[in-house]
């Protein structure tokens, strides 16, 4: 699906998106962006750049768990940050959180100036991937740290049978039919299905700068947390 086509859809599905995630994970999408807030590990004051922020629920995760931390959250959906911020007013973090519309292969965010660089679920909506995973290294401080969350497949055998069954066959019609579309959770078990392996996406990383690679897995690997450094400035 192309950029322009992805857009609509998540302007189209906004209103309903965290009702439909939660309903259909089994409330496990919260305690996934839980669990990537808590490895962050960031130091008060730090500044974390939330891409593909969408309807704010990373952020927010972000935001409990540190209190002195701030998030700058970008999407390129005006109607999921619409959602984000009257989460963000309405839970008193507006002094914590801010929002802005952005494209992640574009970020409008200043070279070197955030500690981590965080994606939930919204890399694989990105069509150029070595240029979104190249403006992540770019604003990120020497020493700074790239999280990205992903769908996968559990990699026991058992489970992944039965778990393809759920995606392929009753997560898509479910889906669709909550979200009021015809193509919506069709498009995400695609997108899932041709995102590339473990092995390659981590060469990618390192392909953008990006060392002390490594892998979380969550639920038996149905999500995956990939994680980058980029290096400390070497002195001259």
């Amino acid at each position: 699906m192309k950029d322009t086509a992805v857009k609509a859809m998540f302007e189209t599905i906004a209103p309903s998106y965290d009702f439909q995630n939660s309903f259909l994970s089994l409330r496990r999408d919260i305690y996934w962006r839980r669990a990537l807030a808590d490895i962050l590990q960031l130091n008060q004051g730090a500044i974390v750049l939330d891409v593909a922020v969408g309807t704010a629920e990373t952020a927010l995760a972000i935001s409990l768990r540190y209190p002195r931390v701030r998030v700058v959250g970008v999407d390129f959906s005006p109607a999921m940050l619409d959602v984000g911020m009257k989460k963000i007013i309405g839970r008193g973090f507006r002094s914590r959180i801010h929002l802005t519309v952005g494209d992640g292969r574009q970020l409008p965010i200043q070279s070197g100036s955030v500690d981590a660089v965080t994606i939930s679920f919204g890399i694989r909506n990105v069509e150029e991937r070595s240029l979104a995973l190249a403006e992540f290294h770019r604003v990120l401080k020497p020493g700074g740290s790239l999280f990205i969350m992903e769908f996968s497949y559990p990699d026991q055998p058992l489970l992944y049978r039965l778990y393809r069954l759920y995606f392929d066959y009753i997560l898509p019609p479910v889906g669709n039919l909550i979200s009021r579309t015809n193509y919506a959770y069709s498009y995400l078990s695609d997108s899932v299905d041709t995102f590339p392996c473990d092995e390659l996406f981590v060469a990618e990383i390192a392909a953008a700068g990006f060392s002390h690679l490594g892998i979380k897995k969550l639920t038996f690997g149905i999500s995956k947390i990939y994680q980058g450094r980029k290096n400390e400035k070497v002195e001259e």
